[in-house]
């Protein structure tokens, strides 16, 4: 898998991942908003298409990277379990964002049982603030940057203060945000200069990591 991360002529590609049971198709913005931050600040070669797979394709294994989120229920088919276990199992790395930002709404609660199901009750933890991932790139000292729609009173009407990861031989396989993140990044990548802070910088640091831990 590692081998495999910077394919199609060496070009790093952002892949957002469908599933049948849910509203996969959000933030479409999102992506190409990313992958300009991506341009911008490293030196990847970047395709700046959003690549979009079923999470039953077997296409997911030459994937450096996957986006998965919603709002809806979450329940993979086995075909859909099965390549999302292999893959995390095999270096893959995972990024799930929970569009309603609310640990106790549909999409978290079923995420969160698939995820018990196919790595074990306790397999899903909360991570440090000061694990690698929030110095991969960027230094964010206080962890996890906090989200407009976290301030704004949007879902759970929560800060929440930590991401949640599967580790897999001592690197994250999937993180995990109730943070919506996704709608956070739901902008065109040209107003990004009305911005004093640019706030897809912490998605720099989740790729970076992705390819480099």
């Amino acid at each position: 898998m590692r081998d495999r991360i910077l394919n199609r002529e060496n070009e790093f590609f952002f892949t957002r991942l469908s599933y049948e049971s849910g509203d996969w198709e959000v933030d479409q913005r999102m992506p190409s908003n990313v992958l300009n931050s991506l341009v911008e600040y490293t030196t990847l070669r970047v395709d700046t298409e959003e690549n979009i797979i079923a999470l039953s394709d077997p296409e997911i294994f030459n994937c450096p990277f996957c986006y998965l989120s919603g709002h809806k229920l979450v329940e993979f088919t086995s075909e859909e379990a099965n390549n999302f276990k292999r893959y995390v199992d095999n270096g893959g790395f995972v990024f799930v964002d929970d569009c309603n930002h609310d640990i106790d709404g549909l999409f978290a609660k079923s995420f969160e049982i698939q995820m018990e199901r196919l790595f074990g009750k306790n397999a899903l933890k909360k991570i440090p603030n000061n694990h690698p991932i929030y110095t991969s790139f960027f230094e964010f000292e206080d962890g996890p940057p906090t989200t407009s729609q976290e301030l704004n009173g949007w879902g759970d009407d929560i800060v929440h203060d930590y991401l949640k990861a599967i580790e897999v031989n001592g690197r994250i396989g999937v993180l995990y945000s109730n943070k919506d993140y996704g709608c956070e990044w739901d902008y065109d990548f040209r107003n990004k200069r009305w911005y004093k802070i640019d706030n897809t910088r912490f998605s720099v640091n989740i790729i970076m990591y992705s390819l480099t831990s």
